[in-house]
């Protein structure tokens, strides 16, 4: 007998939970995509978006995923030749790094290993050696989704500012937007990407890039006709925000969830996700007191992302629990991405609880309990966790 039959859940670092209104507004016929109500919806998404990433610059958006707009921002930030200074927590900026390799940009990687936020001082100095300005963008990962490492990206803007390098400040945040703290024009960030799978609550093959001035006005010769961002940001005509056809389904889906953004209000959004994110830490502590082996990746909170966490469980204990929670308890755990090691080549030592987008309280808190379950159903040793995740919630800022 198994007790997964019911509402699954997908507790994994997204897509992320769909929510009904969100479903609900997809589920329509075709619009016609020449005038009229798809047009006038689409007007009124630019202005949310700019909010949601706390800039009054541009905004393109695009039919792809987030690997799709790390090859927008490049193509519109850099000419061949050009070198980046990338800085990697995990393995989302190794493959931003490789994407601006293969498109012929020179890529300086400072790899901060995948447990800790970057060393400023180390990134001081890389800025310091580059005397000739060569270096043309500060490519940063705002949290990496596979080490759930945060990246303090106001840190990052003043040691750029206090060395007087001249470069742009690029920040992927595919991870956090919709979930995390994030203010692009506040912390000097010149350019932003997100897709729609994660804080945005929409089904993914939507991505989005955020612009400045100063961005904008960089002639790169990688530029091409689908990645230009000029065309989308500034359209004359409807077709050219997509370079075709729109992708008219996720619109309606977006539009609801922007809505649904907007009346909690962004301040709240983030508070919420930081309250889930402290009661899944408080859960792994606990946990943690009654085996050495289960921890957070992350032992630092102000470098833990909001949105998703990294817990190491000791191989093979963590396949084994995701199987079980899936199984037994249809709740879908994250894979431990990234964290492969000669002692562990699969990363079956690890897992990653996604809390972003449409969570709330109970949806969390369910999940840890299932994980504790499952623990005990495997014999797998544990402290108490679960009371300490729900004392966290209930004792939080605002509760």
């Amino acid at each position: 007998m198994s007790l997964s039959n019911g509402q699954p859940y997908l507790a994994i670092p997204g897509p992320s939970v769909m929510p009904d209104r969100v479903l609900r507004a997809m589920h329509r016929a075709s619009p016609n995509i020449y005038a009229g109500e798809l047009h006038d919806l689409v007007s009124g998404l630019w202005p949310d978006l700019r909010a949601l990433a706390g800039t009054t610059g541009h905004v393109a958006a695009y039919i792809a995923n987030g690997h799709g707009v790390w090859e927008a921002a490049n193509a519109n930030m850099f000419n061949r030749g050009d070198r980046a200074l990338v800085l990697a927590v995990g393995s989302f900026g190794h493959g931003w790094a490789n994407h601006a390799r293969a498109m012929g940009i020179t890529v300086d990687l400072l790899d901060f290993g995948r447990a800790a936020a970057p060393d400023m001082a180390r990134v001081a100095a890389a800025l310091q050696a580059d005397t000739g300005h060569q270096i043309k963008a500060v490519l940063a990962t705002h949290v990496d989704t596979s080490s759930t490492v945060k990246t303090d990206i106001a840190a990052l803007r003043a040691v750029m500012d206090a060395t007087g390098h001249p470069a742009l400040l690029a920040v992927d945040c595919i991870a956090t937007m919709g979930c995390d703290e994030y203010r692009m024009d506040a912390w000097g960030v010149d350019v932003t990407v997100a897709a729609s799978q994660k804080g945005l609550m929409t089904p993914p093959g939507m991505g989005f890039v955020w612009f400045n001035d100063k961005a904008k006005a960089v002639k790169a010769d990688l530029r091409t006709p689908y990645w230009n961002w000029g065309p989308r940001a500034a359209a004359d005509e409807f077709w050219q925000v997509w370079c075709g056809t729109a992708p008219t389904h996720h619109l309606y889906g977006l539009r609801a969830a922007l809505d649904m953004i907007a009346e909690e209000g962004i301040p709240a959004v983030w508070n919420r996700h930081h309250r889930l994110a402290q009661a899944v830490w408080a859960a792994v502590m606990g946990w943690g007191r009654g085996n050495a082996a289960i921890a957070l990746n992350v032992a630092d909170p102000a470098a833990r992302g909001w949105s998703v966490t990294s817990v190491r469980m000791g191989a093979p204990d963590a396949s084994r629990l995701r199987a079980w929670t899936e199984r037994e308890a249809g709740v879908t755990l994250g894979i431990g991405l990234g964290m492969a090691s000669p002692e562990d080549p699969h990363s079956d030592g690890w897992l990653r609880i996604g809390h972003m987008g449409h969570v709330n309280a109970h949806m969390t808190l369910g999940a840890l309990a299932v994980i504790e379950a499952g623990m005990t159903a495997l014999g797998i040793a544990h402290g108490p966790g679960v009371a300490a995740a729900a004392a966290a919630i209930a004792g939080a800022d605002g509760g």
